[in-house]
């Protein structure tokens, strides 16, 4: 049996195009002093930028049919948008929407909300703790009696801004995946914010009473498709987090070039010069099982849970050691409110327990490729 063609790891110009436009919105809707202006305010998440995302560059639905009022691209340019969200720390909605409620309604062919979703227009959000992994048993805290929905789902990333959600339940003929419109949901459903570590990604816990719902799949293909959106979004994840651990890297590399100690530049000793090589070996590695567990996702690979499971094993505790390195590299301004790179860290630190953490990740990758247990 021949073995299967590499894939091509290397950003083709497609990707290359549209990170450019990306990058000067972000640089002037989301500079850092904006954000840390808003982290003090309550409104978190930039619902103009979200806007602008949707409206104006038309990002918002890339993985999406165009005869769903998608772009009809792949989620190798999804990876990439998430790549510079995560350079931004931007804080809207876009993995919870456009990668976990999005591919979720792709894999179940449900097309009665997706065109909105697709164009921004209106956020979504998959109700189960943030910290949920693939190969978890289907959630069993909201059951469905009649045609409504009740119960409580904590720590829900991008639920704040959304006006949908996409709910696990179970009921009397079993698991289901149902949506709720928040718009005419009224008092059926409250959203009380958590204190959240990322402050650029606030978590929520989702209270249903009697709220109406719209079932989308049941039974073992609501497994199914409940598994699909959350491999996709360990496996894309792990593009955002390498925009954390890219931005960590060159901003350190640019601050030691410019502060002096000794009357020399802090970059030009040794032992920082050694630590920074590292960190860029570190982050060339994250950089490839990013991009591999992304194109094994894009081509509909039969081995796209062992990758995505892989790139979050590797790719999690990368982005934590570069932000850890960075904050150290940039002596006391580091520590301070007024630098960004504290925002860095938390979302380093927080995504690392999203969607599963490493060990969970290396567990199911012990279970994928069939490896001996340890003894």
């Amino acid at each position: 049996m021949s073995a299967e063609p590499a894939a091509d790891l290397l950003y083709n110009e497609v990707e290359d195009e549209l990170r450019i436009p990306l990058r000067a919105l972000l640089a002037d809707r989301c500079p850092t002093g904006a954000l840390l202006t808003r982290i003090e305010s309550d409104e978190l998440y930039d619902t103009k930028l979200w806007a602008a995302l949707g409206a104006e560059l038309g990002i918002t639905g890339l993985s999406v049919p165009e005869e769903q009022g998608g772009a009809g691209a792949g989620w190798r340019e999804t990876a990439v948008v998430l790549e510079e969200l995560g350079r931004a720390v931007a804080p809207v909605p876009y993995l919870g929407s456009s990668v976990l409620v999005t591919a979720a309604l792709m894999a179940a062919d449900e097309s009665r909300v997706l065109p909105e979703v697709a164009a921004g227009r209106r956020a979504a959000a998959l109700a189960v703790p943030f910290s949920t992994s693939p190969g978890r048993s289907f959630p069993d805290t909201v059951r469905l009696s009649g045609s409504t929905l009740s119960g409580t789902v904590t720590s829900v990333a991008d639920a704040l801004p959304a006006r949908v959600l996409l709910v696990p339940a179970t009921g009397e003929a079993g698991p289901g995946l149902y949506l709720v419109d928040l718009t005419a949901a009224e008092d059926t459903v409250v959203l009380t914010p958590r204190r959240s570590l990322d402050l650029t990604r606030q978590l929520a816990d989702i209270t249903l009473r009697s709220a109406p719902a719209v079932p989308v799949a049941l039974g073992t293909e609501a497994i199914r498709v409940l598994e699909v959106a959350l491999t996709t979004g360990a496996a894309l994840l792990a593009s955002e987090q390498l925009g954390v651990a890219e931005w960590c890297l060159t901003t350190t590399v640019t601050y030691v070039k410019e502060r002096h100690q000794f009357g020399r530049p802090v970059g030009s000793f040794q032992a920082v010069k050694h630590r920074l090589a590292d960190l860029y070996g570190l982050v060339s590695q994250a950089r490839a099982v990013a991009r591999n567990a992304v194109a094994a996702l894009d081509a509909g690979s039969p081995t796209v849970a062992l990758e995505a499971s892989l790139a979050q094993a590797f790719v999690s505790e990368a982005v934590v050691e570069t932000a850890e390195a960075a904050l150290q590299l940039h002596g006391g301004i580091g520590f301070t409110w007024e630098h960004p790179v504290h925002l860095y860290l938390k979302r380093a630190k927080s995504s690392a327990l999203a969607l599963g953490t490493a060990d969970r990740h290396r567990s199911l990758v012990a279970l994928l490729a069939d490896l001996p247990p340890a003894v």
